[in-house]
């Protein structure tokens, strides 16, 4: 059976679904929302936080149905996140690029896209690009109490400098 498109109009128009801004998500929480791609600005990653360019793209804030908040983050060559913790944990999806990351105390790993790393609720870390190829994630990161990050002292140039680049997993 074929539908017309006055008829899919009509079904589509039934649809609970609505688009949004991100500001807007709380407003009706029964429904199924859409946020537009585009519709949430860039940010520069703050120098305070990071070293080298990162940008962060906003995607979902933490809310009272799902307390966690996602965004993708990108990382030019060299660019990478201070120490820093999680008091829910967080997960980091590669989805471009090669990039590193690294917990206190342990060696530093080489992440590709479609490496899935999760890091537990505080443990000290950091992640970022390798020094010849950026690296974009989706950043999945719970909240507590209305925080998701504690960030502490920069990756020196030293520690950072350490990584030797494997060519394959």
């Amino acid at each position: 059976m074929h539908l017309s498109f006055v008829a899919i109009v009509m079904l589509a128009a039934t649809l609970p679904c609505v688009a949004t801004s991100a500001a807007e998500l709380t407003a009706d929480p029964a429904h199924q929302q859409v946020t537009l791609a585009g519709t949430q600005p860039s940010a520069a990653g703050p120098s305070a936080f990071f070293s080298g360019r990162v940008r962060v793209d906003p995607l979902s804030p933490a809310g009272d149905a799902i307390n966690v908040s996602s965004a993708y983050v990108t990382f030019e060559p060299g660019a990478r996140s201070a120490w820093h913790t999680h008091p829910r944990g967080q997960y980091l999806v590669v989805t471009a690029g090669v990039g590193l990351t690294q917990e206190w105390g342990k060696p530093m790993q080489t992440i590709r896209p479609g490496d899935v790393v999760w890091c537990p609720p505080g443990a000290k870390h950091w992640h970022g690009a390798t020094s010849i190829t950026a690296m974009t994630h989706l950043a999945i990161t719970g909240t507590a109490d209305g925080k998701n990050v504690n960030w502490m002292e920069k990756v020196s140039d030293e520690q950072y400098g350490t990584h030797v680049f494997e060519e394959a997993h």
